[in-house]
């Protein structure tokens, strides 16, 4: 099962770190337009992940609750038929929330750094170091560590869960 380690932060300075991770990177970024739609699961999250009519991903994911650089396992199926999938789901499991969100993304290395702008809850960061098959989970964490230095991110701004749990927890979709 692929992995990455991974942290979340709530950020209040979005151009400063949009510079940071571009120098970073060596790049402006791409801009991504996302609704991820998640669905009710015994365990773990199943969320369609809609770019367009015509392109989607449903990725299932399991990860503890926990501020720090904590370790993700994850499938992704990639569709063409995002809307008739989700139509599918949603009859036979139910749908829990939606996020909506504008990612920039930028890659440094093995690293996908997001900077989010969430529909209904602000601005935030997220780290994910991909684990090759080699890599452990604790060289993964010093990576993302060293990136969350480097991005002045403070350990008092990370965040335990997703964001379909924060929109929930502030009675949102």
């Amino acid at each position: 099962m692929p992995a990455n380690i991974e942290i979340k932060a709530k950020i209040n300075h979005l151009p400063q770190l949009e510079a940071l991770a571009a120098r970073l990177s060596d790049g402006p970024g791409q801009l991504l337009e996302q609704e991820d739609i998640f669905f009710q699961t015994e365990r773990g999250r199943l969320k369609l992940r809609i770019f367009s009519p015509q392109r989607g991903e449903l990725i299932y994911y399991e990860r503890a609750d926990a501020a720090g650089p904590k370790q993700s396992t994850y499938f992704i199926s990639p569709t063409a038929e995002p809307d008739s999938l989700k139509q599918v789901l949603s009859q036979a499991l139910g749908i829990r929330g939606v996020v909506r969100k504008r990612r920039r993304l930028y890659l440094v290395q093995n690293t996908r750094i997001h900077l989010d702008q969430v529909a209904g809850l602000g601005d935030f960061l997220e780290l994910e170091v991909v684990l090759g098959p080699q890599d452990t989970a604790r060289q993964g964490q010093a990576i993302a560590s060293e990136l969350m230095a480097k991005l002045g991110v403070d350990e008092a701004d990370l965040i335990e869960v997703a964001y379909i749990d924060l929109l929930e927890g502030q009675g949102g979709e």
